[in-house]
């Protein structure tokens, strides 16, 4: 009888990242069962211990040369095995890119629904209720799958990480993918990394975004400068992404990132729907902008009407007095 939540744990150089321990911290949380963790990837992998001390109890491993690197068909594949051999009532993802790919064909193979984009769970005995923004986030719906294995994906810096207990002790268990020919149509042959040394977008607690007032790449030492002293990382509009003054990798939107920090700081940016839609749930918004009447005041907890090369420096040299 299918119980307990199946977290998917993504990992970076054979560590799990931060959303793994926000999903099993939140799958501990809702106690509907055994809180389990799928791990997908290079063989060698072993982060029991690690998972364990957030509440995982069982750690299935599917991993090999066919999953080394994340790919939609073999990690598919992968996550359906582990998910028949762990018969779960719910299989939990953060809203990433593999994830994003995979979730949507391993819940059509089990015939189950699926909500993404949740920024909220709640239980009712064996049956979570998700809440999700809809309408590029101008609305919020409370989604229930009556039925059947239930598939979310969550918005990273949803919930809260719990303290880890490093007495707790979790099973491996080992499962057989069973990778099919049509399974790698398409085959990754290589992974570039970002050369940025902050925390990805999708993760960030706090961002610090400009749009195509910021004029030129060279300008966007400015939006270093406020974002240093914050810890933060740094994002963009689309138009400033298609004027060439930052990298895709930047862009947060519809055709972007969605993200969902703490702190998201706007220079510049009018505050377009495509925008606003890519981090519209941030915890606090200010916003920056020359023109008074920019939709993104609609939308922002503080704002401020000045040019962004009046207020950036300033801005940045009052951070540095208060966080050094």
């Amino acid at each position: 009888m299918a119980t307990g939540i199946l977290v998917l744990v993504e990992h970076q150089d054979g560590r799990p990242k931060k959303t793994a321990f926000e999903l099993l911290s939140k799958a501990t949380e809702l106690n509907v069962g055994p809180v389990m963790a799928a791990v997908i990837g290079e063989a060698g992998l072993d982060m029991t211990a690690e998972l364990a001390s957030y509440g995982a109890s069982k750690v299935f491993y599917a991993t090999g040369d066919t999953v080394a690197l994340p790919q939609g068909g073999p990690w598919a594949r992968a996550l359906q095995a582990i998910v028949q051999a762990a018969d779960p009532q719910v299989v939990l993802a953060a809203s990433s890119t593999i994830a994003k790919d995979i979730m949507p064909v391993v819940s059509a193979r089990f015939k189950a629904g699926m909500a993404s984009e949740c920024t909220e769970l709640s239980a009712a005995g064996d049956r979570l209720t998700a809440r999700r923004p809809v309408y590029a986030g101008k609305a919020i719906v409370d989604v229930e799958i009556p039925q059947g294995i239930q598939f979310f994906t969550t918005r990273p810096n949803s919930f809260a990480v719990a303290e880890p207990d490093t007495s707790r002790q979790a099973e491996a268990v080992t499962v057989d993918g069973d990778i099919e020919d049509k399974d790698t149509r398409a085959k990754v042959l290589e992974v570039i990394k970002s050369e940025s040394a902050t925390v990805d977008l999708t993760e960030a607690d706090r961002i610090v975004a400009a749009g195509r007032a910021i004029g030129s790449a060279e300008n966007f030492s400015l939006m270093k400068a406020v974002a240093e002293p914050l810890g933060a990382s740094i994002g963009a509009s689309r138009a400033a992404v298609d004027a060439g003054y930052a990298p895709h990798d930047w862009q947060v939107g519809q055709t972007g990132k969605t993200v969902n920090p703490s702190l998201y700081i706007a220079f510049g940016i009018s505050g377009a729907i495509q925008h606003v839609a890519g981090m519209r749930s941030s915890k606090v918004i200010v916003a920056v902008n020359k023109d008074p009447d920019a939709p993104i005041f609609q939308i922002a907890d503080y704002g401020i009407v000045g040019d962004l090369f009046d207020a950036a420096p300033m801005m940045a040299e009052e951070l540095k007095k208060v966080l050094g």
